[in-house]
Order: structure tokens, then C-alpha cells, then sequence
């Protein structure tokens, strides 16, 4: 079986058990997380290694990165069934000391200038980190302050990944911030190398983010 066939089935058993536990729970954004599923299957699967930090900056997806920390047997299965219960310590956004946790996110803007952080105090351990933001996130404007940090300073084992599905809480991104496109082109204007891929393609997404690396 190849890379692309499993990682299909993987995530289709992602979405499943997303869907399933939506229909105990109160809280769950079901669209952000089935948006970013091939993306962190990608990052977890295919591209992260031991050493390298994944951080969650859209933390609204929380419950995907659950559902494949279990799959990767981090979670175990009785903490991840008590998702959002009195009983349990997993909430709608990832917390910072949760296993496989590395940065408490939620908070729109933040997760990038954490992850450019641990990215500065790891260059001489060779350790990458990856990170995904939402089109969305990018309306703050610490998330842009920090894209020029990391330009600047020539952190090169950052891989920022923006899951750019022109969606937010009540409206097209497009509508209420037209300007902020392009969003490759302002990347590149603060010095990124930019790739575009196909967001719902694991090999399309390993295969740019391995050129680049």
C-alpha cells in the first residue's frame, strides 16, 4: 500500500472518530479541524521527526491533534473518550503539558512567536519546527510582526504552514479582508521562501515541504 492510499484511510478514520465524539460534546469546531486533517496527518506521520516540535497555533482544531495523538498511542484512549468532561483534562484548545502538547494555543497570533522562540533555541540541535496558522490568524498583527522576526534573524527550521481555507467564524475571510491577499506574496515580501499545495494532498504537502527542508 502506498504513502498516499494510507494516509487517505488514516485520515478518513480521523475525521470519523472527530464526528462521532461531536455528538457528546457542547464545544468542537468540526469545519477547522476537518480542514487541517491531511496537514497534521502529513506533519505527524510523513514529515515530523522524534525531535522536532509540532505546534497547533489554529488551537480550534485541538480535537484533530487529539485524535492523532491517540492514533500515535501519546493520548490514551480513556483520556481522549473524556474530551470536554468534568473527568478529564482535555479541552476545546491544546494545553501546554498535555502529552504531545508543546504550547498552550487558542489565542489567535501567538503560536508563531512561540514557535519562532523554540525555533531560535534550537538551531544548533538541528530540530525543526513546524507550526500551522489559519488565514484567519493572519488578521493579527503579531503573527506579522513575528514573520519579520524570523526573516530577520534567518531562522531556517521554521516550517510555517497556513491552512488557507477562506473560512472563519460567520464569513468568507476574502470578504472581510480582501487586502490580505495574496497571502504567498506577503510571506515572500518579508523575505519567505512560499510553496503552494494542494491542502487535502498528504504527498503534495510532503513533497513541497521536503524541497524546501
Amino acid at each position: 500500500m502506498n504513502k498516499l492510499l494510507k494516509s487517505k484511510i488514516r485520515c478518513k478514520n480521523y475525521r470519523k472518530k472527530i464526528l462521532e465524539m461531536s455528538q457528546s460534546v457542547s464545544a468542537l469546531h468540526i469545519g477547522g479541524s476537518f480542514s487541517s486533517v491531511e496537514i497534521v496527518d502529513c506533519i505527524y506521520n510523513r514529515l515530523k521527526k522524534n525531535k522536532d516540535i509540532f505546534i497547533l497555533s489554529k488551537g480550534h482544531a485541538g480535537i484533530l491533534q487529539y485524535v492523532i495523538l491517540n492514533d500515535l498511542g501519546i493520548i490514551k484512549t480513556k483520556d481522549l473518550n473524556n474530551y470536554q468532561k468534568k473527568n478529564g483534562f482535555l479541552g476545546v484548545h491544546p494545553d501546554y503539558g498535555s502529552p504531545g502538547i508543546k504550547a498552550s494555543t487558542g489565542s489567535l497570533g501567538h503560536g508563531l512567536a512561540m514557535a519562532a522562540g523554540m525555533a531560535l533555541a534550537s538551531i544548533k540541535k538541528k530540530k525543526k519546527i513546524y507550526i500551522l496558522l489559519s488565514d484567519g490568524e493572519l488578521q493579527e498583527g503579531s503573527v506579522w510582526e513575528t514573520v519579520l522576526t524570523i526573516s530577520s534573524l534567518k531562522l531556517n527550521n521554521i516550517i510555517v504552514i497556513v491552512d488557507n481555507n477562506n473560512l472563519q467564524t460567520s464569513s468568507w475571510t476574502t470578504d472581510t479582508h480582501p487586502t490580505l491577499y495574496p497571502i504567498d506574496k506577503k510571506f515572500k515580501s518579508f523575505g519567505w521562501a512560499v510553496k503552494k499545495c494542494k491542502g487535502h494532498n498528504s504527498d503534495d504537502i510532503y513533497n513541497k515541504i521536503r524541497k524546501r527542508s
